[in-house]
């Protein structure tokens, strides 16, 4: 990326000398050029000026004022003056307060200018990197590195791959391995499932395991936020940009800078937005609506979808070119109704999360509550699962969560998920002796079928002696001599 060019508003109602001073240090300088204090303070107001040059003689406002109101709104901006008269209370007064760097005396000379306003680019550097290195002196004391490091660790106690709960036999322990692994390559991610599934938990396992865990992780669900919107919330806005726009907004990317950004819903997003983000990746800036000049940012971007984004990609749907910039590593996490031995200790965790908001005591779920919330096949995922805990208990006249109280479509799932012998014990006709007696025979037939007929296999298969075999087979008319 070309370096940028240090930044100088030049100040002066004569067209002629802007011009000359602007051919002067065009080459050096990203040069603005304002013709009154007015306009000055505009383009401050849009700009990030780092010296302001200003004639000291101008209709209204002379430079010196001007310059006084530049201390006060933007003190880190260098201020020079120029004028023609160097007796002047004003700029006397302006150089003595501090509020003024240097004046320089008409007829200027383009060397001494040049000369003059590389001092001032060296200053304000100088005072960012001092403003820098005292922030990270504070931040390095004994005490202050102690209390971050707890800090830090306790995030990734908390919101790291470990934290995830999850069964012994859970598929969602390769998939936390595989986050734990790539947490700390800066490199961006795209989680994919559906709806409800923990997307979300993910992507900040991905962030407080990486080396930006200290900086911010911000969250924009893009499918819920209006297009004309989401890219103001996203990038920043300018005052009055657009209707509404009555004050500078940052934008989520300056927010993250140095952290991450996690954007849900990324399948939504029109194909007009999607150029502009693919520029944000590509760039390594954002430009806030209404700005002339992009700002760099520097956020690990990680996308959620509840799409199939390769489908939308050879439909057209998507830009295959911002896939790939999103899509460095794709995890798929699986839904609920794939890893039910993740239930129980789910909504345990729900139940004992409500005990502490509610200030009661509950029993642990049973193990009736458990076969019916296993049984179901949870088509809203953990979001559904929450509201079906969350209903027992409010539901619940004492410390007992009662499987009656669930939702009558969990009980339904948990009637119809019965065992396959029982399945076929409800389907028979007669009394619990005769339908035992059809359930046995049937066993016999098939341990028969699946050894040809040896009766020696099948009867040790069955744990019965040749001759209690050939009384079953003669019982239920499958001797076949």
């Amino acid at each position: 990326m070309t370096p940028t060019l240090p930044t100088v508003l030049i100040v002066d109602d004569e067209i002629r000398s802007q011009e000359a001073l602007r051919r002067t240090l065009d080459e050096d300088f990203e040069v603005f050029t304002a013709s009154s204090a007015a306009d000055a303070l505009a383009i401050l107001e849009r700009e990030f000026i780092q010296i302001v040059l200003s004639d000291q003689r101008m209709p209204g406002t002379s430079g010196v004022q001007l310059l006084r109101e530049v201390r006060e709104r933007w003190p880190d901006a260098v201020r020079i003056i120029i004028s023609g008269y160097t007796d002047s209370e004003d700029i006397i007064a302006g150089i003595n307060d501090g509020g003024i760097y240097q004046y320089l005396l008409k007829p200027w000379q383009p060397e001494q200018l040049l000369l003059t306003l590389r001092g001032a680019a060296e200053m304000h550097r100088l005072q960012r990197e001092n403003q820098r290195l005292s922030l990270d002196l504070k931040v390095a004391s004994p005490v202050l590195r102690q209390r971050v490091a707890g800090k830090k660790e306790a995030s990734r106690r908390r919101f790291g791959a470990d934290a995830l709960l999850r069964a012994p036999d859970s598929p969602m322990n390769a998939l936390c391995a595989l986050v734990a692994k790539v947490a700390d390559f800066d490199i961006p991610v795209l989680l994919t499932g559906e709806s409800g599934t923990g997307k979300e938990l993910l992507a900040r396992a991905l962030h407080y395991g990486s080396g930006r865990s200290e900086q911010a992780f911000v969250v924009e669900n893009c499918g819920a936020v209006p297009d004309t919107l989401l890219e103001s919330e996203l990038f920043g806005a300018r005052r009055g940009a657009f209707t509404g726009a009555h004050e500078d907004r940052e934008g989520l990317f300056r927010q993250a800078d140095n952290g991450s950004i996690l954007l849900d819903e990324i399948g939504e997003t029109s194909a007009a937005f999607q150029v502009k983000l693919l520029r944000v990746l590509q760039e390594g800036e954002v430009r806030p609506v209404g700005a002339a000049r992009p700002v760099a940012v520097d956020v690990r971007v990680i996308a959620a979808t509840n799409r199939d984004l390769e489908a939308d990609v050879r439909e057209g749907r998507f830009r295959e070119d911002l896939y790939y910039r999103l899509a460095a590593i794709t995890i798929a996490v699986p839904p609920l109704r794939d890893r039910r031995m993740d239930i129980p200790l789910i909504a345990q965790q729900y139940v004992d999360s409500a005990q502490q908001s509610l200030g009661r005591t509950f029993d642990p779920l049973g193990a009736d509550v458990l076969a019916c919330l296993q049984a179901y096949r949870w088509p809203g995922n953990v979001r559904e699962l929450r509201n079906e805990v969350l209903r027992m208990i409010a539901l619940s006249d004492g410390p007992r969560l009662a499987a009656a109280h669930l939702s009558p479509r969990v009980l339904r799932a948990a009637e119809d998920h019965q065992e396959p012998e029982l399945q076929l014990l409800a389907g028979l006709d007669g009394d619990l002796k005769t339908r035992l007696e059809a359930l046995e025979a049937r066993i016999v037939k098939e341990s028969l079928i699946r050894h040809r007929w040896n009766k020696t296999r099948a009867a040790a298969e069955l744990g019965l002696s040749r001759v209690g075999l050939r009384s079953k087979l003669a019982r239920y008319g499958l001797e076949t001599g």
